[in-house]
């Protein structure tokens, strides 16, 4: 098949530092190169791919301190696909919301997955508006709050299984990797690790809406406690040290958490994860294999010496079984197959004949 992937262009792919999305994505698009497609990424200029890459813009935006504003690169790339978009038997989007009006012509060969929060009431009018884009969610969890659409699917995420190594050793430290935001708890991770005895390591990316927020509360935890260390964002290289030698990550999450790809990077270095109960964390975690499910502060520092006893191989097995790139990469091929204007003989037969089905729209 014939796929064009286009990508955020705030980060590289993969990002060389935070980026959930633009890593799988990389992932991804290497993937199916791997198994003999034809890729085509759009992306940012200092993106490495197996793939066909078209710069859209020189570097990754956020990187650029040239770069004020984004919307202006972003619209030059749309501008891009919509030029190329005739080449392509399916168009894979990763950019949430903006190409919408401009695939109208052929939605019915491009599928995109929502990468992000949908529980924000600015979004419910939007996709009322565009009830027939053909969509995919990352976990069930992120449907909830959802008018009815177009779902094509649920994929959940995956990583090169030669990525990040197994770790058989556990380390004598808890990790708290992500943002420093107050949805993802930093806070709660600190009193975990204080009232659990034991050293807290934090790599962390501070946005600049978050300043305050780090300023104002976490920074002065951070300062009173010896036992916490405070690391900053970091690189994947860095991040196969940091999750391996870990003997817990701690995922204390206050909102509904799309995916959480954090979950399964720590679980590919076999270190467990004690998550709290929101969003895609049921889905992600297999409770007592590869990790952890709480409600409370109280209730995850009690469970952090089970944690430390669980079987770190099983939890590498858990994650080679349900999160592979292998795994990810065919499902979704299977939706692009099943898309009605996909490009393949078998869909030009049946639009020849008459009988191409329409995609359902459910709630």
């Amino acid at each position: 098949m014939k796929i064009a992937q286009i990508a955020p262009l705030a980060e590289s792919v993969p990002p060389q530092l935070y980026g959930g999305t633009e890593r799988i994505v990389s992932y991804l698009t290497d993937e199916l190169v791997r198994q003999g497609h034809d890729v085509t990424l759009f992306a940012s200029g200092d993106s490495v791919t197996d793939a066909r890459l078209v710069p859209c813009s020189d570097v990754a935006l956020r990187l650029n301190p040239a770069v004020k504003d984004h919307l202006p690169y972003q619209v030059v790339m749309l501008e891009e696909v919509r030029r190329q978009a005739h080449k392509f038997d399916v168009l894979h989007f990763h950019i949430d919301l903006l190409h919408f009006p401009l695939i109208r012509d052929f939605s019915d060969r491009t599928v995109t997955t929502l990468h992000g929060r949908l529980d924000l009431p600015d979004l419910r009018p939007f996709y009322e508006a565009f009830p027939d884009i053909p969509l995919v969610s990352i976990s069930n969890d992120q449907r909830r709050p959802m008018p009815p659409v177009r779902w094509a699917g649920t994929v959940y995420h995956g990583l090169a299984t030669d990525g990040l190594p197994f770790t058989a050793q556990q380390g004598n430290y808890l990790a708290f990797l992500g943002r420093i935001s107050p949805e993802k708890r930093p806070d709660r991770a600190i009193q975990i690790a204080a009232k659990a005895g034991m050293p807290l390591k934090m790599a962390a990316k501070i946005d600049n809406a978050d300043k305050v927020y780090w300023e104002s509360v976490i920074e002065p935890m951070v300062k009173s406690d010896p036992n916490v260390e405070f690391i900053g964002e970091i690189n994947e290289h860095q991040k196969t040290e940091f999750l391996g030698n870990a003997a817990a990550l701690l995922f204390p999450i206050d909102w509904p958490e799309p995916f959480g790809l954090v979950m399964i990077e720590a679980m590919a270095c076999g270190t467990p994860v004690i998550a709290f109960n929101c969003g895609s964390v049921p889905e992600v975690i297999d409770a007592g294999v590869s990790g952890i499910i709480v409600d409370t502060v109280t209730e995850a520092v009690e469970n952090v010496e089970w944690a430390l006893r669980m079987d770190r191989r099983k939890v590498r097995e858990a994650f080679e079984k349900r999160f592979s790139a292998k795994r990810m990469a065919s499902d979704y091929l299977d939706i692009y197959r099943s898309l009605p204007g996909v490009r393949t003989d078998a869909a030009r037969m049946r639009r020849f004949n008459g009988t191409a089905p329409d995609l359902q729209v459910v709630a």
